[in-house]
């Protein structure tokens, strides 16, 4: 099975940035579909951003479009996640997971295989 592991979550106040990463276990990491959710307090684990184990291009949800960039590095197993202009609405735990192939639709929570434990992430006004 496959592992995921958070981190770089923080408290910071709203503008800032903070950068995510989610590193994988396994020797085929670079066959996997990425993505980020998050779920902030009282509502679903909504989708942040996917790519495809072809690294074309990442998909955004709305929200984060033109703040956020998401990107892998396959040599370390590793997903980034770059936030910037940070926003309240922004604050939730972040959740790294893995679809491993075959790829389903990729933005729903039940496309993926795999979830790592999240790593939260505070920002205040």
């Amino acid at each position: 099975q496959v592992q995921l592991i958070e981190s770089g979550g923080g408290s910071v106040q709203a503008g800032d940035s903070l950068r995510l990463s989610c590193t994988a276990s396994g020797r085929s990491f670079n066959t996997y579909a990425m993505a980020w959710f998050r779920q902030a307090p009282g509502k679903e684990r909504d989708f942040v951003a996917a790519i495809r184990w072809t690294a074309v291009s990442a998909i955004y949800t709305d929200a984060v479009k033109g703040r956020f960039t998401f990107w892998r590095e396959d040599s370390k197993n590793t997903v980034y996640l770059q936030m910037n202009h940070l926003e309240p609405e922004d604050t939730a735990v972040y959740y790294c997971a893995a679809d491993l192939p075959p790829y389903g639709a990729g933005i729903l929570r039940s496309d993926y295989d795999f979830w790592g434990r999240g790593t939260q992430v505070t920002v205040s006004s």
